[in-house]
């Protein structure tokens, strides 16, 4: 799906953000452990967080390409989240520029 535009060729990359009840507390626990991971994995599973291409855009919304927007929609869907998809085209450009912003405000929150 790669295209040309004014900013150069673009990445497929889909828009996922995903919902659950505020009552529903275990469910709303399994979702994170399976997107940030869990301290007890000890590397065992890769947290799709830590998986490469995927942005945290903010909570929670993420940036993921295809198959693993796809593979994690399945599964969050399947734990009972309510998931929104949305294929976006972002130039290459934009992307890198997009994850240095990440990564400055990630460094600032550790300091």
């Amino acid at each position: 799906m790669e295209t040309a535009v004014e900013s150069g060729p673009t990445v497929p990359t889909v828009l996922l953000s995903y919902d659950v009840s505020g009552t529903a507390r275990a469910l709303s626990v399994r979702m994170a452990q399976l997107i940030y991971g869990r301290k007890e994995d000890h590397g065992d599973r890769l947290p799709y967080i830590r998986r490469p291409g995927v942005i945290w855009v903010g909570q929670p919304v993420l940036l993921l390409p295809e198959p693993l927007a796809r593979e994690l929609a399945e599964k969050l869907r399947h734990l009972g989240a309510i998931v929104t998809t949305a294929r976006v085209a972002i130039s290459r450009e934009e992307l890198t520029a997009f994850r240095r912003r990440i990564a400055r405000r990630s460094a600032a929150v550790a300091c």
